[in-house]
């Protein structure tokens, strides 16, 4: 996948359904890519700040992510800790649509 300028393609913007999340992998890290009922797309980091599960396996309920194994949650928009036991903010990554692919910028 091309990376022009910082902007990596994570995926289409079919591959992820309504209010739904997938895991994108690239160079060793790992993301997840959101998009909300209004048709729009985040991105953060892929795995819980409180243990390491991914969080494409979580369940997503409006702007929340809710980690598969303790139910910590997140605002997956903000990135902002919204319930115990997660305390650490997830990091959080622009998103462009480009063509009906999604990119996002790692730095």
């Amino acid at each position: 996948m091309p990376n022009i300028e910082g902007w990596v393609e994570a995926c289409n913007v079919d591959d992820i359904e309504e209010e739904d999340v997938i895991r994108f992998d690239y160079q060793d890290r790992t993301f997840a890519i959101y998009r909300s009922d209004k048709n729009q797309y985040y991105a953060t980091d892929g795995f819980c700040t409180h243990e390491r599960f991914h969080l494409a396996d979580g369940l997503v309920m409006g702007s929340t992510i809710e980690c598969p194994k303790h139910n910590g949650r997140f605002d997956y928009t903000t990135g902002e800790a919204k319930r115990k036991p997660v305390c650490v903010n997830l990091k959080t990554y622009p998103v462009k649509i480009e063509e009906d692919k999604v990119f996002i910028k790692i730095d």
